[in-house]
């Protein structure tokens, strides 16, 4: 298992641990609900140092970026950032990503740590026809999120950018707690809005006390992947090997938004007859009706008791209160108010499809 170099620190504050995408990760600090209140509130901040960076540069980077990617990266200005997925030949995705535009022809990808392999080597695979630069800096880079309504302003003091000026998925590189060239940028898995900041992973330790003493008038907590999760759900985000994978379609994931098949990217054919004819099965939110819990793996239902889909995650909202979750149902099924079940110990626990997000960012 990998460590990233907070892992004393984590141990230090008493995280509980676990493994995730090849990584020993916190989990939790002082509880799943009261890190993920903390950062709706006021601000945390994640080590997620286990994700995968990778550099592509050079007079081919955008070509070979428009053939991998499913979004239009000629759209993406200098400063600016851009959600995407990779897509496969057979439909499915091979991950979903970040894309950077550090300069006119450099670009940062940030990918899910399970898959910087996976990804490495489709990227390589496809670049035999671009000759592209291509840099994996996963090993020697960093990560931290610090998410919340209070995460610029108690950050503000660690840098001299302007971090107020900064658009929403915008990014611009300084120093940030004596480190100099961190690029720093307002992407994030939360809805809450903040920062994530990347820079060399040695620095890591003395970054981390600098974010910890930053937000400490605020309120500051750091927050484990658990509560990652139940933020991300609550916001209707997809994660991979849950709501996305390597056969699930790209638009019944609800990624309609980020495809774009007319630059030719791969699967371009296939994901524009999804586009326009749609697809037999829908990714739908929903909320329980009682106080049952839904769960990954458990049948979704309709009133006859007839099974129409899967939850693919669940989770008991700590803003609301209430059950709540992600999954795949037939496409008659998928309506906003539509009245469904979930199978829960063989029992049918009625919920009903809801807009996402559940909650407003």
């Amino acid at each position: 298992m990998k460590k990233t170099t907070l892992y004393n620190t984590h141990l230090e504050l008493n995280a509980k641990m676990t493994s995730f995408g090849g990584f020993e990760m916190p989990i939790q600090y002082s509880g799943v609900k009261k890190e993920h209140l903390t950062v709706r509130s006021s601000l945390g901040v994640f080590d997620v140092s286990h994700m995968g960076e990778f550099y592509i540069s050079g007079s081919n980077a955008l070509p070979l970026l428009q053939h991998i990617c499913s979004n239009d990266i000629s759209k993406i200005p200098i400063g600016k950032a851009q959600y995407n997925y990779f897509p496969n030949e057979t439909g499915g995705i091979v991950d979903d990503l970040i894309v950077y535009r550090l300069d006119e022809s450099m670009y940062l990808l940030v990918v899910n740590a399970s898959n910087i392999s996976k990804d490495w080597d489709w990227i390589q695979k496809h670049n035999t026809s671009y000759r592209a630069e291509l840099e994996d800096r996963s090993e020697s880079t960093a990560l931290l999120a610090i998410q919340g309504p209070k995460a610029l302003q108690a950050m503000q003091k660690l840098t001299p950018s302007r971090l107020n000026e900064l658009p929403y998925y915008a990014h611009t590189t300084g120093i940030f707690a004596g480190c100099e060239n961190t690029l720093i940028a307002t992407t994030g898995y939360t809805g809450a809005g903040g920062i994530e900041i990347y820079f060399p992973s040695e620095k890591a330790p003395q970054i981390w006390d600098a974010v910890l003493e930053a937000g400490a008038e605020f309120g500051i907590a750091p927050v484990g992947l658990a509560a990652r999760d139940t933020l991300r759900t609550e916001m209707g985000y997809c994660l991979y090997g849950n709501e996305i994978n390597d056969t699930s379609s790209p638009i019944a994931a609800g990624l309609k938004w980020i495809s774009k098949p007319e630059t030719g990217c791969v699967n371009a054919v296939q994901i524009a007859a999804e586009i326009a004819n749609g697809t037999p099965r829908k990714l739908i939110g929903f909320t329980m009706d009682s106080r049952a819990i839904p769960r990954s793996g458990y049948h979704l239902v309709n009133e006859e008791d007839t099974i129409i889909g899967q939850v693919t995650s669940g989770t008991q909202s700590p803003s609301l209160s209430q059950g709540i979750g992600l999954g795949y149902v037939n496409a008659d099924s998928s309506k906003v108010g539509t009245a469904i079940g979930v199978l829960i110990r063989e029992k049918n626990c009625p919920a009903q499809v809801v807009q996402l997000p559940f909650i407003k960012s």
